[in-house]
């Protein structure tokens, strides 16, 4: 809390929450004995057109401890030395002349910045009417004059204690002990006010950890608020060393896995980059929670004060919008510049779209062919998501799915493409002369937090196709999660009879040991290893690697991404068992597939 004085008045003041201890759980008694010990930063304005009055009731309190008033004997500018120095109590007359407590009290109620200041009335009068509207007008406490200063030590004593619980409750964060995003807000608006009157600039840090919520739902939210402390302490610990924070810097936690850092004195990009490198590279570090190594990673959106905002909530928007945009940035952390905000905005529109496209029959599947390179037949398809919608036109899945995956709404549109899948696999037993398969992807979020199981079983039941006939697509690193669940769910759909593909074999974990614990039945050799075949030796080495393993496993192998006769030739010398890619056909919707089917199902 600063010291004002009344030749401090015009200096600006500090926030308006009295410090307390973080750490310490916080009750009532606890909040009294902080305000006890913290008499001397608390500040008191007194609002009094009698000088001797104001005169006598500082005496009183100086006595009692206190050491910082703020005087006003002109009731007419009560409101703005108010709003100026924020002090942690008002000792307030009602009868003044100008302008009376009552009214005071009433532009202070509808004040949304003023409206919870803690008001003792002073005065004379001892009718029950006068008391009762002064406490309907939100007065924290009555007191009658002549002030008896014991009471009055009393009184005020009480009413700092009950503030100090209040704003513990009202700007700090009961989790870690932080100030949270009213809390920031407000005191970087004042602060923001010293910023620009010394015509400087001062930096504003978003943070936020990714994958926490997805460890959250896996561990619990036990586990979840452990590792939410050890992220605090780690954030401290990377910006203490060297005093980053100065002197009213501030570090605070505005979202369920976002914090953010106000840091006054940093003037430049390359200071502000510094530091976010610095707090990045602290979560490098593997956290250790109940014996069990949890990876967390962090990104960082930048905004300066005053050429991204000159306003306080906007500012720590704009950190924000350059945050969400971190996580596509090579290093992690972004600056915030206009074109973000147009991309912010578009995202967001998209994101409201999405939430109905499947309502609306705006998702569709194509379907690309997969090819047996023996029979020279179709003998499946990998069905890839298409959204159509009827103004933006037709958007890849690249447009729109990793936007599903952060809003959760992969899981609806997963299933739904499952089900999907299933009633094509049906349509197309009834049209072609043999069974054709389809494969589906499989999100990290469905697989890990959906009810997958349920989803695939419904679809089998309600289609009453052979299971064997749909395959389910899965990365390298999704499998890798939690190894014992990912066993778990894999055997079951090994009990329907489902069959499960390794997508991007060779470019995520790539660790042998789960093809032999897993029950899997084939491998997708990804475009960046085919691309490459058969002038490039390594592509080449690799490719023939992948399957020979495959069938040493007895495991089938699909090439996808196949756009050369050259590379088709190549994988039929290796004997790899199916390929999918333009060289035949392009993802293409179910309406055209009977004429490809008529084409190529009876191809020699």
């Amino acid at each position: 809390m600063a010291n004002h004085n009344p030749s401090q008045e015009n200096a600006g003041a500090e926030a308006p929450v009295l410090r307390i201890d973080r750490n310490r759980t916080p009750s009532p008694g606890a909040a009294a004995a902080d305000s006890i010990a913290l008499l001397e930063s608390a500040t008191v304005m007194m609002v009094d057109d009698e000088e001797t009055t104001i005169d006598v009731l500082e005496m009183a309190l100086q006595d009692a401890g206190y050491r910082n008033f703020v005087r006003e004997t002109d009731s007419r500018n009560a409101m703005a030395t108010l709003a100026r120095v924020r002090p942690d109590v008002v000792l307030l007359d009602l009868n003044m002349p100008h302008v009376g407590g009552f009214e005071i009290l009433q532009q202070v109620r509808n004040d949304e910045t003023l409206r919870y200041s803690n008001i003792i009335i002073l005065t004379s009068s001892t009718d029950a009417d006068t008391k009762l509207k002064a406490l309907e007008l939100g007065a924290t406490d009555f007191l009658g004059k002549p002030v008896d200063p014991s009471e009055l030590a009393l009184r005020l004593r009480n009413t700092l204690a009950a503030k100090a619980y209040q704003d513990r409750l009202r700007y700090y964060d009961p989790l870690t002990g932080l100030p949270n995003r009213l809390s920031l807000s407000e005191q970087m608006t004042r602060a923001l006010r010293r910023v620009d009157h010394d015509r400087s600039s001062c930096a504003l840090l978003y943070l936020d950890l990714q994958r926490f919520q997805k460890i959250n739902d896996a561990l619990g939210r036990d586990a979840g608020d452990l590792l939410l402390k050890s992220a605090t302490s780690r954030i401290e610990e990377s910006v203490r060393p060297g005093d980053v924070l100065g002197d009213n810097g501030i570090i605070a936690r505005v979202g369920g896995d976002e914090f953010a850092l106000f840091l006054p004195w940093v003037r430049s990009a390359e200071d502000a980059r510094r530091i976010a490198k610095r707090v990045m590279t602290s979560f490098e570090r593997p956290f250790l929670l109940d014996r069990r190594e949890i990876h967390l990673g962090c990104t960082v959106g930048i905004a300066f004060y005053p050429d991204d905002s000159r306003e306080a909530n906007e500012l720590l928007t704009h950190a924000e919008i350059a945050m969400t945009h971190a996580g596509s940035a090579t290093a992690g952390y972004e600056f915030y510049n206009a074109r973000l905000n147009a991309e912010s905005a578009e995202r967001l529109e998209l994101e409201n779209l999405l939430r109905g496209a499947l309502d609306r029959n705006e998702i569709c599947l194509h379907y690309q062919p997969k090819i047996d390179l023996q029979t020279q037949r179709v003998v499946g398809a990998e069905a890839l998501m298409r959204w159509e919608h009827p103004v933006l036109g037709e958007l890849p899945p690249a447009r729109f799915i990793p936007l599903a995956e952060e809003t959760g709404s992969i899981r609806a549109l997963g299933g739904w493409a499952i089900r999907e899948a299933c009633q094509q696999i049906k349509c197309w037993r009834e049209i072609a002369d043999y069974p054709l398969s389809i494969a589906v992807n499989v999100s990290a979020d469905q697989f890990q937090y959906g009810d997958l199981s349920r989803v695939v079983s419904d679809a089998l039941s309600a289609s009453g196709i052979d299971p064997s006939l749909l395959t389910l697509e899965l990365t390298e690193s999704i499998l890798m999660v939690n190894p014992e669940r990912t066993a778990e769910v894999l055997g079951g759909f090994r009990e329907m009879g489902v069959r499960i593909s390794i997508d991007d074999f060779g470019t995520g974990y790539s660790s042998l040991a789960y093809l032999k614990r897993f029950p899997i039945s084939e491998l997708k050799i990804d475009y960046s290893f085919v691309k490459g075949v058969p002038d490039d030796n390594d592509d080449a080495s690799i490719v023939r690697s992948i399957i020979a393993l495959a069938h040493g496993l007895g495991l089938s192998v699909v090439a996808e991404g196949v756009e050369r006769q050259d590379q088709l030739e190549f994988m039929r010398s290796c004997d790899c068992d199916q390929v999918q890619g333009f060289l035949f056909s392009p993802p293409i919707p179910k309406q055209r597939w009977n004429e490809l089917l008529a084409e190529r199902a009876k191809a020699p």
